[in-house]
């Protein structure tokens, strides 16, 4: 790929490309999908709507969170930042000949995630009634709910205040920033991985933050700062 003179979204790509193998062997067939999705998304844009350029390159960070820590890709995520600048065009063209580099994702997976996936599914979560009997109905698209195929339908419990309770709101808020209804297992591993902005992760901070600094951690990652 050609990103000779690129900014932040032209190097976050670059990484891609360069570890494009050890991109594909960290996520599942579903997380890879989803990266691939949003490469595609950014690849069909006008290169002259720095809009819509720059939320298809926040939608591609989303994606690269379901990456482990430690692989390369992953621990550069917090120095290639979106700045409030569009991109530049450019961008669009690495991305097209970044789908092309990398293979179409295989169908979903059936057997059980794994990586980051399976770590997410280790933490505590509601069964499908006990989450909808906490939102006196069907849960909100706004929350989590991943696929586990070896207990159906989980909510990740820090979504919900201890013993009873709705969800908390300020999960709903950050949960349609970081797009939950069409990534859960991104939104997850956000809340649920340390952040640097933060000093800690997003889920243990429920109550002992402001609302609004769990908003403005998540609005930064999506907006960039």
């Amino acid at each position: 790929m050609n990103t000779s003179g690129e900014g932040p979204a032209g190097r976050l790509l670059a990484l891609i490309g360069e570890h494009r193998t050890a991109v594909r062997a960290a996520l599942d067939d579903e997380q890879y999908a989803v990266l691939l999705t949003r490469l595609e998304a950014l690849a069909s844009v006008a290169p002259d709507d720095g809009m819509a350029v720059r939320k298809a390159c926040q939608g591609i960070r989303l994606a690269l969170l379901a990456l482990p820590f430690g692989h390369p890709v992953r621990a550069a995520l917090d120095a290639v930042r979106l700045v409030a600048a569009p991109p530049e065009p450019s961008v669009v063209m690495g991305a097209r000949e970044l789908v092309a580099l990398m293979a179409p994702a295989p169908p979903p997976a059936t057997g059980t995630p794994d990586g980051t996936s399976d770590d997410i599914l280790r933490a505590p979560a509601l069964s499908r009634d006990e989450a909808h009997a906490r939102c006196g109905g069907a849960a909100p698209p706004e929350l989590i709910r991943l696929a586990d195929p070896r207990g159906g339908e989980r909510y990740p419990q820090f979504q919900f205040p201890e013993g009873c309770g709705s969800p908390y709101e300020v999960v709903m808020r950050v949960n349609r920033l970081l797009l939950a209804d069409i990534d859960p297992w991104g939104a997850a591993a956000w809340w649920l991985s340390g952040n640097t902005w933060l000093g800690g992760t997003p889920a243990a901070l429920l109550g002992r933050l402001p609302d609004q600094e769990l908003v403005g951690a998540a609005a930064a990652l999506v907006e960039g700062d």
